[in-house]
C-alpha cells in the first residue's frame, strides 16, 4: 500500500466526495430537491452554480455535504428515506471491498463503518431517527435523547477498546 502524502489526501478527498454522491443519487432518484454540495468545512474559498445546484468549496478539507430538502424527504416512504440516508455507506463499503489493501479502500470502510455508528448527526443516527419517528408515529424525545446518549457512550467504550488495543 503506497502511504505517500499525495496519494493519502486524494485517497481521503475520493471516498468523502463518492460518499456524497451515494446521497445525491438517491435523493435525486427518490425526486428529493438539492440545493447545494460542498467539500470541507469552515469559510467557503469558492463557489459555482450548476443547473440548480450550489456547489461550494470551503477552506478546511475535512468534510463533505449534500444539502437536501428535509421535508420533502420526511414525506417519502420509510424505505426511500432509508435508502437516500444510508446510499453513502453503501457506496463507501462497495468501494472498499473492491478497493482492499489500498488506501482509498481503507477511507472508504472506515468511512462506511464510523458514519454507520448512531453518532449524532451521522448517517446511522439520521436512520435511527427516522425509523423511532416511524415507529411512534412522531418525535418522542426520551427515546431520542436515550438512543442519541447510548450510541455516544458505545462509541466511546469503541474507540477506548481501540486505542488500548493498540
Amino acid at each position: 500500500m503506497d502511504v505517500s502524502a499525495p496519494n493519502f489526501i486524494l485517497s481521503f478527498a475520493a471516498a468523502l466526495v463518492v460518499h456524497e454522491l451515494g446521497h445525491f443519487v438517491a435523493a435525486r432518484l427518490c425526486r428529493i430537491p438539492i440545493t447545494e454540495a460542498g467539500l470541507g468545512w469552515g469559510r467557503v474559498l469558492f463557489g459555482i452554480r450548476v443547473r440548480g445546484l450550489d456547489l461550494k468549496f470551503r477552506i478546511l478539507p475535512v468534510g463533505a455535504y449534500i444539502k437536501m430538502d428535509m421535508a420533502a424527504l420526511q414525506k417519502r416512504t420509510l424505505a426511500q428515506q432509508l435508502f437516500v440516508l444510508l446510499a453513502g455507506i453503501m457506496v463507501n463499503l462497495m468501494l472498499g471491498i473492491l478497493g482492499l489493501g489500498t488506501f482509498f479502500g481503507a477511507f472508504n470502510l472506515a468511512l462506511a463503518f464510523a458514519n454507520l455508528l448512531p453518532l449524532y448527526q451521522q448517517d446511522g443516527w439520521k436512520a435511527g431517527m427516522v425509523i423511532s419517528r416511524r415507529i411512534f408515529n412522531r418525535p418522542v424525545p426520551i427515546v431520542e435523547w436515550s438512543f442519541t446518549i447510548a450510541a455516544g457512550l458505545v462509541a466511546v467504550a469503541l474507540a477506548a477498546l481501540a486505542i488500548t488495543s493498540l
